[in-house]
């Protein structure tokens, strides 16, 4: 019997649905808040397009050779290797659920909800945990129409918040610090960079590899997109990082929808990264269910929500470029132009060298102040560069 595969659309709904979140509107808040709008535009967009074209590509290879993810790196990284990048991924994976679970919690507690932070973590934890064991096949009915159902929220929110009375707003002080054009680039392309070790997890199981892949970037990019803007609108009503989603929610009038939208992102972003956590989990134990993993990693997210490492978000989303942007990097490379060498064991081990100069590399550019060029594109291209160099020397 021929396995069923996922159609194209099916695709751009599951990364339509990634990129509606809290997390991406923050961002956009962030950026607001220390740049001028004029400045923001041009580094906001390169940065979406291009990770979403290397979403697209690191998509594709799953696609083609039908595994998940982190499968994907065994050919270029070895077995240990591969088991080395699934185990940051899951720890990644763990963080970022956390991060997510946190955020769309503090915005319900601007909303005054009579549930406590932690109770709030819990619940949606609970709702998440309840998804990924079900499976994403089998709601794949109900994960249509909640999109449908967060995309007319969506537009609802955007049309209102341009309605907004910036004068009932409180502003805040303006901030000391202005973001420049390659840290504005970083923010942005943070984000679909974050997705480079998941997207193989969806793309494996789709019946036409090129244009289901392309539908699932192209998804992801626009929505993303999106909610940097919604993030940019409410910097500019003056609202404030820490309760600007509620508080943009509540003004522009739609407490209840507005509730949806915070819930149901939060539910739906979750459910992908703790279903892919899973498979990670897989990854590095075979016999271990990755319904059962997704679960755990549920809980262990739900306990870092609570305590706090919503406050390191940016430096996190540093940390995930740093770490999956050079692994990408060397993937593709060995993927698309050296493929004859894959399966010599000095190849992985120059591979995993390459990667951890790239990891070197953003490393020294962020913490020395590099303002030429974006820390990303500079660990790419030295990744990259070493990999390309073993076909050279062959």
């Amino acid at each position: 019997m021929m396995e069923k595969r996922t159609s194209i659309f099916s695709n751009a709904i599951i990364w339509f649905g990634v990129a509606i979140s809290v997390s991406e509107i923050v961002c956009g808040i962030e950026i607001g808040e220390a740049a001028k709008l004029s400045d923001i535009w041009f580094p906001l967009v390169l940065g979406h397009v291009l990770g979403g074209i290397m979403l697209y590509f690191v998509g594709l290879i799953g696609a083609r050779v039908r595994v998940n993810a982190m499968e994907t790196t065994a050919s270029t990284f070895g077995k240990y290797g591969s088991k080395f990048f699934a185990i940051l991924n899951l720890t990644q994976l763990i963080g970022w659920i956390a991060v997510l679970n946190a955020q769309g919690a503090m915005a319900l507690a601007g909303l005054n909800l009579p549930i406590s932070f932690p109770v709030t973590c819990v619940i949606l934890a609970v709702l998440i945990a309840a998804w990924v064991f079900v499976g994403l096949r089998k709601t794949a009915k109900i994960t249509t129409v909640v999109m449908g159902l967060l995309a007319v929220l969506l537009v609802v929110l955007t049309a209102k918040l341009f309605g907004v009375d910036a004068a009932a707003a409180s502003h805040a002080a303006a901030p000391a610090h202005q973001f420049g054009f390659w840290t504005i680039f970083e923010i942005s392309i943070a984000m679909p960079l974050s997705w480079l070790p998941v997207i193989s997890d969806y793309t494996k199981d789709v019946e036409k590899p090129v244009p289901a892949t392309i539908a699932s970037a192209v998804a992801y990019t626009l929505a993303s997109l999106w909610m940097y803007f919604i993030g940019l609108q409410i910097a500019g009503l003056g609202l404030g990082v820490e309760n600007g989603i509620a508080q943009a929610i509540l003004l522009a009038g739609i407490g209840i929808p507005g509730i949806i939208i915070v819930a149901l992102s939060t539910v739906t972003t979750n459910f992908l990264a703790a279903n892919s956590a899973g498979e990670s989990a897989k990854a590095i134990f075979s016999k271990l269910n990755p319904k059962v993993g997704g679960v755990v990693v549920c809980v262990l997210s739900t306990i870092l929500a609570i305590w706090g490492i919503v406050d390191h978000y940016i430096s996190f989303l540093y940390l995930i470029a740093a770490v999956f942007a050079p692994m990408a990097a060397v993937l593709l490379v060995s993927y698309f132009f050296v493929k004859e060498h894959l399966d010599q064991k000095g190849f992985w081990i120059w591979n995993l060298i390459s990667w951890a100069v790239g990891f070197a590399v953003y490393e020294i550019a962020v913490n020395t102040g590099v303002d030429w060029i974006g820390p990303t594109i500079l660990a790419v291209a030295v990744s990259a560069a070493l990999s390309f160099a073993a076909k050279l020397k062959k």
